[in-house]
């Protein structure tokens, strides 16, 4: 957005208008000015969102049509409608809102996320909005959007797959009268920012298509957080890691295979791997069929940590993942159908 302003964001589900040439981009702009036009502001404060199948005509008419109800409806409290409609295959609307207070004075932030599958950083085949009626500096709020997303949706995935659409804008009005200004204000926005959208990247991850178990994935002991990143990105990519747990299998030697070809520094004898308390892998070994078989109860449970420490530095990365499920392939093959 050139002047770092925009009052409106409208979005569509079920059509991503990606690969559609000329055809989709002036549809694309027809439907910011259609909504600029309703609401009565200018069509560059207009922001557009789309998500669904590519390649697919848009139907500008639909939208042309269902613009003047959507005027109609619109009111404070329909945030929670905004999330249903713009779910695809998820099956559950991700909503969450934080709280925080400003130079003495309160203020709110909510947001909405979608995403499902095609879920990898970064971002993947997500869309987000946030609102807040904080007052901050649109480039100090860029700053502090780009630092939460990288923390959160930056740092999951369910399918190991990116796609086209990806959104995420936050937008802050003042109306509070809440200036966050300071540092110490700063500060704290982050750390709400961080929260909410943190917990927005979870609730993905937990709607995955077909996933069944959710795993928060912890590296710890790299040369740097660079390489750790490195390494959970490989582990928690994996489609051979994703079917074991799947499978409820404590198949360690899938991770410690995942963290040698991560491209980062390992010394396998360092390395030592948890399934929650339980040590399945010390000094680059495995520790015995008993450890073993109290990992596999592990998991057994919805939600549980998977934890790798090198045993070289001081670097670390968290990495939300998930398991690959018969269900995630049925849904997928026949997507379009």
């Amino acid at each position: 957005v050139k002047s770092g302003t925009a009052r409106v964001v409208i979005a569509n589900a079920g059509n991503a208008n990606c690969a559609n040439g000329q055809q989709g981009m002036d549809a694309a702009r027809a439907m910011g000015a259609e909504a600029a036009r309703a609401v009565n502001v200018p069509d560059d404060q207009v922001l557009v969102a789309s998500t669904g199948v590519i390649g697919a005509p848009f139907p500008s008419d639909k939208v042309a049509a269902a613009i003047p109800l959507l005027v109609e409806r619109l009111r404070a409290d329909g945030m929670s409608e905004l999330a249903r409609a713009i779910m695809t295959t998820d099956t559950v609307p991700k909503v969450g809102s934080r709280g925080g207070q400003a130079g003495g004075i309160d203020y709110r932030m909510v947001a909405v996320a979608k995403g499902a599958g095609m879920i990898r950083p970064d971002m993947a085949t997500m869309l987000c909005f946030v609102c807040t009626d904080a007052n901050m500096d649109g480039d100090a709020l860029q700053r502090s959007l780009n630092r939460a997303v990288d923390a959160s949706f930056n740092r999951i995935t369910i399918d190991g797959d990116t796609s086209t659409n990806d959104t995420v804008i936050m937008m802050a009005n003042g109306a509070s009268g809440a200036h966050v200004r300071t540092r110490d204000d700063t500060a704290a926005f982050q750390r709400l920012l961080d929260d909410l959208l943190t917990d927005l990247a979870r609730q993905l991850v937990k709607d995955g298509e077909g996933v069944t178990k959710v795993v928060d994935l912890t590296v710890r002991g790299a040369r740097s957080d660079h390489e750790a990143r490195m390494i959970a990105d490989a582990v928690a990519h994996s489609p051979l890691v994703k079917t074991a747990f799947f499978g409820e299998d404590a198949n360690w030697g899938r991770i410690i295979a995942a963290v040698g070809y991560s491209g980062a520094e390992v010394d396998p004898q360092q390395v030592a791997i948890r399934f929650d308390d339980v040590p399945v892998v010390a000094e680059g070994g495995g520790t015995g069929k008993e450890l073993e078989a109290q990992a596999t109860e592990v998991l057994k449970r919805p939600e549980f940590t998977v934890t790798v420490d090198l045993g070289l530095g001081e670097g670390a990365a968290d990495y939300y993942t998930s398991d690959l499920t018969y269900e995630y392939v049925k849904i997928n093959a026949d997507y379009r159908t």
